[in-house]
Protein backbone atom coordinates (compact mmCIF):
# COMPACT_ATOMS: atom_id res chain seq x y z
CA UNK A 1 0.00 0.00 0.00
CA UNK A 2 1.51 3.59 -0.91
CA UNK A 3 0.27 7.14 0.09
CA UNK A 4 -0.48 10.34 -1.89
CA UNK A 5 -1.86 13.75 -1.22
CA UNK A 6 -3.70 14.90 -4.13
CA UNK A 7 -4.38 18.69 -4.36
CA UNK A 8 -8.01 20.17 -5.59
CA UNK A 9 -8.76 24.06 -4.90
CA UNK A 10 -11.87 23.75 -2.89
CA UNK A 11 -14.08 26.02 -5.77
CA UNK A 12 -13.44 23.58 -7.80
CA UNK A 13 -13.92 20.53 -6.03
CA UNK A 14 -13.77 20.09 -1.97
CA UNK A 15 -13.65 17.25 -0.03
CA UNK A 16 -17.32 17.93 0.65
CA UNK A 17 -18.11 17.49 -3.37
CA UNK A 18 -16.08 13.95 -2.73
CA UNK A 19 -18.43 13.58 0.21
CA UNK A 20 -21.35 13.86 -1.91
CA UNK A 21 -20.29 11.77 -4.67
CA UNK A 22 -18.87 9.20 -2.71
CA UNK A 23 -16.41 7.84 -5.30
CA UNK A 24 -15.47 10.48 -8.58
CA UNK A 25 -12.49 10.06 -10.46
CA UNK A 26 -9.41 12.26 -10.21
CA UNK A 27 -9.33 13.79 -13.50
CA UNK A 28 -7.70 17.22 -15.05
CA UNK A 29 -4.13 16.51 -14.01
CA UNK A 30 -1.90 18.06 -16.74
CA UNK A 31 1.84 17.64 -15.29
CA UNK A 32 3.57 14.44 -17.07
CA UNK A 33 5.22 13.48 -13.75
CA UNK A 34 1.74 13.65 -11.82
CA UNK A 35 0.64 11.94 -14.53
CA UNK A 36 2.78 9.19 -14.61
CA UNK A 37 2.21 8.59 -11.31
CA UNK A 38 -1.11 8.56 -11.63
CA UNK A 39 -0.74 5.88 -14.77
CA UNK A 40 1.91 3.41 -13.19
CA UNK A 41 1.92 3.87 -9.62
CA UNK A 42 -1.08 4.55 -7.52
CA UNK A 43 -3.06 1.23 -7.52
CA UNK A 44 -6.52 0.52 -5.54
CA UNK A 45 -6.47 0.67 -1.66
CA UNK A 46 -3.67 3.08 -1.81
CA UNK A 47 -5.01 6.17 0.91
CA UNK A 48 -4.84 9.55 -0.21
CA UNK A 49 -4.51 13.00 1.96
CA UNK A 50 -7.14 15.76 0.52
CA UNK A 51 -5.77 18.83 -0.10
CA UNK A 52 -7.08 22.29 -0.24
CA UNK A 53 -4.80 24.41 -2.29
CA UNK A 54 -5.05 27.92 -3.81
CA UNK A 55 -7.42 29.22 -1.21
CA UNK A 56 -6.84 31.21 1.80
CA UNK A 57 -5.60 28.54 4.34
CA UNK A 58 -3.98 25.82 2.26
CA UNK A 59 -4.52 22.40 4.15
CA UNK A 60 -5.07 19.01 4.66
CA UNK A 61 -8.76 18.29 5.37
CA UNK A 62 -9.15 14.96 4.43
CA UNK A 63 -8.44 10.84 3.44
CA UNK A 64 -9.70 9.11 0.08
CA UNK A 65 -8.88 5.63 -1.02
CA UNK A 66 -7.99 4.82 -4.60
CA UNK A 67 -10.71 2.65 -5.56
CA UNK A 68 -9.80 2.09 -9.66
CA UNK A 69 -6.47 2.49 -11.02
CA UNK A 70 -5.22 4.59 -13.73
CA UNK A 71 -7.00 4.98 -16.88
CA UNK A 72 -7.47 7.68 -19.76
CA UNK A 73 -8.61 11.17 -18.60
CA UNK A 74 -11.62 11.39 -20.86
CA UNK A 75 -11.64 15.17 -20.53
CA UNK A 76 -9.01 15.74 -22.61
CA UNK A 77 -10.48 14.20 -25.51
CA UNK A 78 -13.40 16.51 -25.42
CA UNK A 79 -13.36 19.85 -26.05
CA UNK A 80 -16.28 21.12 -24.54
CA UNK A 81 -14.08 20.30 -21.27
CA UNK A 82 -11.64 22.94 -19.40
CA UNK A 83 -9.00 20.20 -19.77
CA UNK A 84 -9.13 18.97 -23.05
CA UNK A 85 -5.98 18.76 -24.91
CA UNK A 86 -6.36 18.42 -28.75
CA UNK A 87 -2.97 16.32 -28.79
CA UNK A 88 -4.31 13.23 -26.58
CA UNK A 89 -6.65 10.94 -28.70
CA UNK A 90 -8.27 7.85 -26.98
CA UNK A 91 -6.05 5.64 -29.22
CA UNK A 92 -2.74 7.09 -27.89
CA UNK A 93 -4.31 9.45 -24.36
CA UNK A 94 -1.66 11.43 -23.06
CA UNK A 95 -3.74 12.19 -19.81
CA UNK A 96 -4.66 9.40 -17.24
CA UNK A 97 -6.85 9.70 -14.26
CA UNK A 98 -7.65 7.45 -11.05
CA UNK A 99 -10.89 6.98 -9.39
CA UNK A 100 -10.99 7.86 -5.40
CA UNK A 101 -13.50 7.09 -2.43
CA UNK A 102 -14.82 9.27 -0.16
CA UNK A 103 -12.95 7.71 3.27
CA UNK A 104 -13.73 10.91 5.99
CA UNK A 105 -12.93 14.45 6.78
CA UNK A 106 -9.87 15.23 9.01
CA UNK A 107 -11.31 16.38 13.27
CA UNK A 108 -9.15 19.57 11.84
CA UNK A 109 -7.34 20.50 9.45
CA UNK A 110 -3.86 20.44 8.94
CA UNK A 111 -2.57 23.81 7.47
CA UNK A 112 1.15 24.58 5.91
CA UNK A 113 2.03 25.86 9.46
CA UNK A 114 0.32 23.09 11.52
CA UNK A 115 2.75 20.84 9.14
CA UNK A 116 5.69 23.10 9.52
CA UNK A 117 5.52 22.92 13.34
CA UNK A 118 4.97 18.98 13.64
CA UNK A 119 8.13 17.11 14.35
CA UNK A 120 7.97 14.54 11.66
CA UNK A 121 5.47 16.53 9.16
CA UNK A 122 8.02 19.10 8.87
CA UNK A 123 9.46 17.62 5.71
CA UNK A 124 6.58 16.54 3.62
CA UNK A 125 6.75 17.26 0.04
CA UNK A 126 4.05 19.72 0.14
CA UNK A 127 6.39 22.01 2.00
CA UNK A 128 9.43 22.17 -0.27
CA UNK A 129 9.81 25.44 -2.21
CA UNK A 130 8.59 25.30 -5.58
CA UNK A 131 6.91 21.78 -5.42
CA UNK A 132 3.39 22.56 -7.32
CA UNK A 133 2.64 19.06 -8.07
CA UNK A 134 -1.04 18.19 -7.43
CA UNK A 135 -0.49 14.41 -6.87
CA UNK A 136 3.22 13.24 -4.92
CA UNK A 137 3.86 10.98 -2.69
CA UNK A 138 3.69 10.54 1.35
CA UNK A 139 5.56 8.50 3.16
CA UNK A 140 4.05 6.25 5.69
CA UNK A 141 5.95 7.98 8.53
CA UNK A 142 4.07 11.01 7.45
CA UNK A 143 0.69 8.82 7.01
CA UNK A 144 0.65 7.80 10.41
CA UNK A 145 1.30 10.57 11.63
CA UNK A 146 -1.67 12.43 10.18
CA UNK A 147 -3.88 9.52 9.80
CA UNK A 148 -2.63 7.51 12.53
CA UNK A 149 -3.01 4.14 10.83
CA UNK A 150 -1.13 1.76 8.49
Amino acid sequence: MNYWLMKSEPDCFSIDDLQAADVEPWDGVRSYQARNMLRDQIKVGDGVLFYHSNCKEPAIVGVAEVVREGYPDHTAFDPREKHFDPKSHPDKPTWFMVDVKYVRHLDHPLTRDDLRHHPVLAGMGVLKKGNRLSVMPVTKEHWQAIVGES
